[in-house]
């Protein structure tokens, strides 16, 4: 693929890391860069959080240099706090911000956020321009196919969004009623790339380099989107590179290496958090990375009890022998 040009930022590589609540911290962030992600995008930062100086909201937006370019993600529904928002993170470090507008869960759809404002297009409207207005930085926004399977609006959404200012469009091929349950519809991505002049990148169902490669020449889309098929495979976007660029899938790794990458992983938290924070959110983290192996249930218990991170590699050495 070429060059995804978002304003005047440059990806070279158009295979992009998704906002996951609670797993694209910075260290897992890094992680997937140094594994061939174009660009990484924070976890979903409120703007009424940033509004009200909340100390953790502010945490979410620790980036390095080694992960750039970083998109900074907000949420919100208020178009004077959200361009509040935007005008305080000019002074980050971040290339684009991105507006979430696919969020399903019930907190923040019953405030009026993430998803629910596909179903208020004229006040999503109103959000953008706030926040293009506001902000120095290209704004790019984030939506799903629709409410329901009755309400599929994602190419009412992309226009109003190009309309409004947004330099780039996400479209998440599910509904907010599926979550994250049935198929990711990739023909409302295609739909969407055929009715606006901004990149469009699609994202849903990408678990494996072949689907990466899949969506793009059945969407025409100008990236791809990687969520949870990043979890516990943060060398899927060496694969899909790989594959983009010379015809084939890079070899699969080795055991040892599978390991090795855990253990990186885990020094990167470490080196953020601490030890016994970086443990206590490793845990999930080892999971992912060792599903599907002989006893990974058993596995799962002891790392759930693991008090020190020799004892966590330990027992990924012993999983992966």
């Amino acid at each position: 693929m070429d060059t995804l040009r978002i304003g005047e930022v440059a990806i070279d590589k158009p295979v992009i890391l998704a906002p996951m609540a609670g797993v694209t911290d910075l260290a897992f962030r890094t992680l997937c860069k140094s594994m061939g992600c174009g660009m990484t995008i924070t976890e979903m930062i409120s703007a009424k959080g940033l509004y009200y100086n909340d100390a953790k909201t502010a945490e979410l937006l620790k980036i390095k240099s080694e992960e750039k370019p970083v998109s900074a993600q907000i949420f919100g529904s208020d178009p004077d706090i959200m361009a509040w928002a935007a005008n305080w993170m000019n002074k980050q470090p971040h290339e684009l911000l991105d507006i979430n507008m696919g969020c399903p869960t019930p907190k923040i759809v019953k405030n009026g956020d993430g998803s629910a404002l596909m179903k208020n297009p004229k006040l999503a409207g109103d959000v953008i321009r706030a926040v293009v207005k506001a902000s120095e930085k290209p704004i790019t926004v984030k939506i799903r196919a629709g409410w329901d399977a009755n309400t599929i609006n994602a190419v009412e959404m992309a226009k109003i969004a190009e309309e409004s200012g947004a330099k780039a469009i996400t479209v998440h091929g599910r509904t907010r009623e599926q979550f994250y349950s049935g198929k990711a519809d990739w023909s409302i991505i295609k739909e969407v790339k055929n009715a606006v002049h901004i990149p469009v990148i699609g994202n849903g169902d990408i678990f494996e380099a072949s689907d990466a490669v899949d969506m793009i020449n059945k969407t025409g889309c100008d990236g791809v989107m990687v969520a949870r098929g990043a979890r516990g495979n943060p060398w899927i976007f060496r694969d899909i590179n790989s594959l983009l660029k010379n015809g084939h899938a890079a070899r699969q790794l080795e055991k040892e290496e599978v390991k090795a990458v855990f253990i990186k992983h885990l020094s990167l938290a470490m080196a953020e958090k601490g030890e016994w924070v970086a443990i206590k959110e490793m845990r999930k983290h080892a999971a992912w990375y060792t599903k599907g192996f002989p006893g990974s249930a058993r596995l799962r218990h002891k790392m759930n009890h693991a008090e020190s991170a020799e004892e966590m590699i330990s027992l990924i050495e012993y999983a992966l022998n």
